[in-house]
């Protein structure tokens, strides 16, 4: 399992949200990198961001959950086009962002 995992339960469908495209980055001074991209799986989960064993170093990362495409594709509107979580990896251990989200509000939390 990688070290940052996550998944995302659509609290208005009351279902996971699959099909939901998310990106890793770390923070570099002011800017952001790109390190992993994956797409969330029928159960709304993404277990496989990171290579099995890799570790992230001791820094600022966030992970951004493209959520227009998946709220297009149920014909609903919604406000946030994309939500960015913002997190610290202060130990060489497992992380999980959970999010859940609606068509006018996310919420999220350090998961197990």
């Amino acid at each position: 399992m990688s070290q940052i995992t996550t998944h995302i339960l659509d609290t208005t469908r009351g279902k996971p949200a699959q099909g939901v495209a998310i990106a890793l980055y770390s923070q570099h001074a002011e800017t952001w990198q790109e390190l992993a991209r994956s797409t969330t799986n029928l159960d709304g989960r993404v277990a496989d961001l990171l290579p099995e064993g890799e570790l992230l170093a001791r820094g600022i990362y966030k992970l951004k959950f493209f959520t227009q495409e998946y709220f297009d594709q149920h014909a609903t509107t919604a406000f946030y086009p994309f939500v960015e979580i913002v997190f610290a990896v202060t130990a060489p251990e497992h992380y999980h962002v959970p999010l859940l989200l609606n068509p006018f509000g996310y919420s999220t939390y350090r998961g197990s």
